[in-house]
């Protein structure tokens, strides 16, 4: 049986990476040929092994999109929520994994736009934050050309399913199935009780037109700056063509980790 092509992605800054990709390294040398993360062994990887926290997989998720190669997330961070494997229970189901059809979420993306510039693809969200001095906001939105209320607030957050964890969870919206077909649009800090945050089919459009800005306000896509935003600007944000296909841990559910990580439904103390 030939060997499974992998791509080995690292975050060079967490410290326990390199005994960890030294690991994997030795422990699936019987099931995987290791190519070096260059534009050749990109032309021919077949999965992706990207070691560290969910930044790490956040960071590479869209050119493995772009380029149709599954992600495995092997956590080295702190939380690891996106990441479902350690370095041991990887090569504990390299058989699994490797040798036949692993269980796959084809992760849901977003495509984000400045007026009529190029789209960036965003794995986690998209946020439209007030920036310094840090005055309200007011932002205009339609859904599918179709106006909605005026939005008052300290911002606004477009989600993926898989992103309804981050921010978007901080500051009040639904956690929501990560094969569900949806986004989620939650305002941050509105000036209003009225405000909720809206799950919209995963075939919208949104459009966000800045209409009160401040200095500082800028777009965030998965936790970088993309651009500033002036008066006059729109956002525009949609469903992305592409997919991630995430390899998924056959031992553990997305509702385990929630408990096990986001302490899902804890009683207090």
């Amino acid at each position: 049986m030939d060997q499974c092509q992998v791509i080995l992605l690292a975050d060079r800054s967490v410290s326990a990476v390199d005994a960890t990709a030294s690991s994997l390294i030795e422990g699936l040398s019987d099931v995987v040929t290791i190519l070096t993360p260059d534009e050749d062994g990109l032309s021919v990887a077949t999965v992706a092994i990207a070691i560290g926290g969910d930044g790490t997989l956040i960071n590479h998720g869209p050119m493995l999109a772009e380029r149709g190669i599954p992600l495995i997330g092997v956590n080295c961070g702190r939380l690891g929520f996106l990441a479902k494997f350690d370095a041991k229970t990887l090569i504990d189901q390299r058989d699994a994994i490797f040798n036949q059809p692993p269980p796959m979420l084809k992760a849901m993306l977003l495509e984000v736009s400045v007026d009529d510039g190029v789209s960036t693809i965003a794995m986690n969200e998209a946020m439209i934050a007030a920036g310094n001095p840090f005055r309200i906001l007011e932002l205009g939105l339609s859904i599918n050309g179709v106006p909605a209320p005026l939005l008052h607030s300290d911002g606004i957050i477009l989600s993926t399913p898989i992103g309804s964890t981050a921010h978007s969870a901080s500051v009040g919206g639904p956690i929501v199935d990560p094969s569900a077909n949806a986004f989620v649009l939650t305002p941050v800090a509105a000036h209003s009780l009225a405000n909720r945050p809206i799950v919209l089919d995963s075939m919208a459009k949104v459009t966000v037109e800045i209409l009160q800005a401040n200095e500082g306000t800028s777009l965030v896509i998965d936790g970088r700056v993309h651009s500033g935003l002036q008066e006059g600007m729109q956002v525009h944000v949609r469903r992305s063509q592409h997919t991630l296909s995430i390899v998924l841990n056959p031992s553990s559910t997305y509702w385990n980790t929630l408990v096990d990580k986001l302490h899902w439904a804890a009683p207090p103390g």
